[in-house]
């Protein structure tokens, strides 16, 4: 039995997500420099390389630098309120310690920003997505280096000075806080994992939080009419058995994914974190003009979401899930993807609720979608995928934000997950789509590169026509 969708506020942004290197390609073109994801050709389940290689399929991506146009116009069709997109680094400053930006880089940004400008579609801006000047991985060790402040700094204001004027909506890092857990991917680290300890490791988390909270001062001076947001990864957690102990467990793993947040929101770490350190023998190195940097705090908080994990306190329980990249155990009431991500839509509207409770910042997500291997077919001479199972889970899960926005949860907007077919992040496929637009090329590099409508583009175009009317329970 159908009941009444949930009702969104006007002005919702409803709209799709991507970051420069998973569907640009272009990955020297124009003075590019390489980035750290120019030698994951195996993302971060496999090792990088010295340099580029033939087989990393980001180096060509979509060929969306090129085909951006024809991209956006397919954005605006399905009626795209915003477009979440990231800037390359190394598009600006191609080492990332240079002290003048590549004009090139900027007047690409500029080109694409007119598209979206064209078709009334707002310009929501990740600066930083997983794709550090490889430069700075290699000669500083990333941000185990108190220097990447200022790198990031320069960039940062290069950014708002160029587009200020023409983006509202601006996120500092990418999933923050996966840095402990992917320190290559996330904060060029290029000392391997296994050979980093917790202390370097914490000292590039609050370099990073300072960075993030300098860019957010710099925006207020610069841009003043923009929004500034911090990006974390939501990762819900439930107590595997009703034990106090296993409630104890799902505290910690929460305290050590909210620190990110609560440092954006409230400006200091949290005491919970200070005991961490404490227990930890870590001390680290913060300056009075840091404790000063990170009052800057953000204008909203936005999050990607996936799936959730279980917590336990019994040693013989903790079974690593497959696709658990943040730790967590399996909960045994879920079903999961291809991939091994549990699918949890009730999930989202209680980390929508948590988060609001705690931050009382708006809200945006803006990742969440379904990977997972599409079969093109041709219906009435036409080629497209038949992706009812990416509908369901998009369908269900938007139910779950309108039981938030019930709630009196404040929520900006909604982006879909590589809206348009791109190179996974965690595995480097092509074959792990997320998109409402299926894209011709296969994980060995063949394809057309030919744009296709799905099933779920015409499905996602009603839901944004109607303001979320046409989701069904």
């Amino acid at each position: 039995m159908t009941t009444a969708a949930p009702v969104f506020p006007e002005g919702f942004l409803w709209g799709g997500a991507t970051a420069a290197n998973q569907l640009e390609g272009a990955f020297d073109a124009d003075g590019k420099g390489w980035s750290v994801q120019d030698v994951m050709p195996r993302g971060i389940v496999g090792p990088r390389t010295v340099e580029p290689t033939a087989d990393n399929l980001k180096l060509v991506g979509i060929d969306h630098y090129h085909r951006y146009a024809e991209d956006i116009a397919l954005f605006a069709e399905m009626g795209f309120k915003t477009y979440r997109f990231s800037i390359a680094w190394s598009r600006i400053f191609p080492n990332g310690d240079e002290t003048e930006p590549n004009e090139a880089g900027l007047a690409f940004y500029d080109r694409l920003l007119d598209e979206l400008e064209k078709h009334g579609i707002e310009p929501l801006v990740t600066i930083s997505h997983y794709e550090t000047p490889l430069h700075l991985a290699e000669t500083y060790d990333g941000w185990t280096d108190r220097r990447l402040i200022g790198f990031y700094e320069r960039y940062a204001r290069t950014l708002f000075e160029r587009f200020g004027a023409r983006v509202k909506y601006w996120l500092t890092f990418n999933e923050i806080n996966s840095l402990l857990h992917a320190p290559f991917m996330s904060g060029g680290i290029n000392t391997p994992k296994d050979e980093l300890s917790e202390q370097t490791l914490y000292q590039a988390m609050h370099h990073e939080l300072v960075a993030s909270a300098r860019a957010t001062r710099i925006a207020r001076e610069v841009a003043p009419n923009a929004q500034i947001g911090c990006m974390v990864l939501s990762m819900p957690v439930y107590p595997l058995t009703p034990s106090p102990a296993d409630a104890v467990a799902v505290m910690e793993f929460d305290h050590s994914n909210l620190v990110y947040g609560d440092v954006h929101t409230r400006g200091a770490y949290p005491g919970y974190f200070l005991r961490t350190l404490r227990e930890k023998g870590i001390e680290l190195e913060i300056t009075d003009d840091d404790r000063a940097d990170l009052q800057n705090t953000v204008d909203f908080v936005s999050f990607s979401y996936y799936m959730s994990v279980a917590a336990t306190a019994d040693p013989a329980k903790k079974v690593a899930g497959e696709g658990n990249i943040m730790g967590g155990v399996p909960n045994p009431t879920l079903e999961a993807s291809e991939w091994g991500w549990q699918i949890d839509p009730v999930g989202l509207r209680l980390v929508l609720n948590q988060f609001w409770d705690r931050w009382q910042k708006p809200l945006f997500i803006v990742e969440n979608g379904l990977g997972a291997k599409d079969q093109l077919v041709e219906v009435d001479g036409e080629k497209t995928v038949i992706d009812d199972y990416r509908i369901a889970y998009l369908n269900d899960h938007l139910v779950q934000v309108g039981e938030a926005i019930a709630d009196g949860v404040d929520v900006l907007g909604y982006t879909s997950w590589g809206c348009i077919d791109l190179v996974s992040a965690s595995t480097a496929q092509l074959s792990k789509r997320y998109g409402f637009i299926y894209v011709d090329r296969d994980d060995d590099g063949s394809g057309t590169l030919e744009r296709y409508k799905k099933k779920s583009f015409g499905w996602y175009a009603e839901v944004i026509r109607t303001n979320g009317g046409a989701l069904t329970r």
